[in-house]
């Protein structure tokens, strides 16, 4: 059954791909988008018919690994980046089924990121592992994570509309601020899928490096500190385990997980090669690249997509990430609030959207200033579910 499920991931994945490529192709197609237009392209139709079905091998991997852990897998890194990947595929089916004509182009720009979300999720353990203590409460581990993770979902379909729309919109050929931020996105972007390529590369080599180490506590761990990619940076007081391994070049205060520090900094040096090999091979930039398919859309579409995703996702991320988690957090740690990285992250999140729907009731904020902020508000996101999680020490660290 565990085999299953990664083999409907799998195929789910590819799924995605065509129904990118079939986007693509309707975006290219395209004539002038006007008000009238009502009727989806065949183009249009055929990526739905795969987005769909991407959807469905998704949810089949996410019952049968249910079925066989005995709770719903979102206790770790990978089984969460998975299933936020397939909520961000759930809402892009759902707003297709509102905007049929309109959504092509939220299709071409989510189904790469859901197909990102997962590759990157499957750098993390994959194995089905008995739940931590704090995990242990089935209805609360339903409705805090899974509820946050659909609300990310939608709020990430935002992000979507938003990077649509500023390609669109921006004169790209001037020297200001814009372009160069629309490239640093890129860059990111690319970060997720230079390192997952890199990790399944050492992967497959073995390579694997101990450390011991000073935990935060400023005792000897018990447990070696372990490196699947050459250590950069060390961890507090580290004594290389392994011999004729690369020795970090600094090392970090206890209260950092180094590792995972060391798997940031590979990410962005392995997306720095991959995003100049692209410009090489394209001789131009990467938003440059894209911006040619966008030029039938209209900017007013995206931007009401955009802002329609977030009101819907706002309310139900707030009740997941902050409401039932405050629930969670009083009967696993007997506090409703305890000022936790994340907590303090998922708070932050809450408050930026909720500013955000708030200038929007402000014509002045409608548009690029919008579109902005849908990019800056899943940046916050991301930076809650990779940095946070991983290199900050916290009572969320076992995700």
């Amino acid at each position: 059954m565990v085999n299953l499920s990664f083999n409907l991931l799998l195929f789910a994945f590819f799924a995605y791909l065509i129904a990118t490529v079939f986007f693509a192709f309707s975006l290219r197609k395209r004539k002038k988008e006007t008000e009238s237009s009502k009727t989806a392209s065949k183009e249009s139709r055929r990526g739905f018919v795969f987005a769909s079905l991407g959807l469905l091998l998704a949810l089949g991997y996410f019952i049968t690994r249910w079925y066989v852990a005995g709770h719903p897998p979102v206790s770790n890194m990978f089984e969460y980046m998975t299933f936020l990947g397939i909520a961000m595929s759930l809402a892009f089916v759902i707003l297709y089924f509102i905007y049929p004509s309109k959504a092509d182009v939220i299709g071409f720009f989510a189904m790469p990121t859901v197909m990102l979300l997962i590759v990157y999720a499957s750098t993390f353990e994959t194995a089905i592992s008995p739940l931590v203590p704090s995990l242990q409460m089935p209805l609360m581990l339903k409705l805090h994570i899974i509820t946050t993770s659909i609300g990310q979902g939608l709020l990430a379909i935002g992000f979507a509309a938003g990077l649509a729309y500023l390609i669109r919109t921006i004169d790209l050929t001037t020297k200001s601020w814009k372009p160069r931020a629309l490239e640093v996105i890129m860059y990111s972007i690319l970060c997720f899928l230079a390192y997952s390529s890199l990790s399944h590369g050492f992967a497959a080599a073995g390579y694997e490096v101990e450390f011991q180490y000073v935990n935060e506590e400023g005792v000897v761990s018990e447990q070696p500190m372990v490196y699947n990619l050459p250590a950069i940076v060390g961890p507090n007081e580290w004594e290389l385990l392994t011999e004729g391994a690369m020795e970090p070049w600094v090392s970090v205060p206890g209260n950092i997980e180094a590792s995972d520090l060391n798997t940031l900094l590979w990410s962005f040096v392995a997306g720095l090669v991959l995003y100049w090999l692209l410009r090489l091979i394209l001789r131009k930039r990467l938003t440059k690249a894209i911006q040619p398919l966008l030029k039938n859309i209209s900017p007013q579409t995206t931007d009401e997509l955009s802002h329609r995703a977030i009101a819907i996702g706002f309310p139900v991320f707030a009740l997941g990430g902050l409401v039932f988690a405050m629930i969670w957090a009083q009967i696993a740690w007997s506090r409703f609030w305890g000022w936790d990285p994340k907590e303090v992250w998922a708070l932050i999140t809450f408050l930026f959207y909720a500013v955000y729907l708030h200038l929007r009731l402000n014509k002045g904020w409608h548009g690029e200033k919008s579109a902005w902020l849908c990019v800056i508000g899943f940046a916050i996101i991301m930076f809650n579910l990779v940095f946070v999680n991983l290199v900050i020490a916290g009572l969320h660290s076992y995700a």
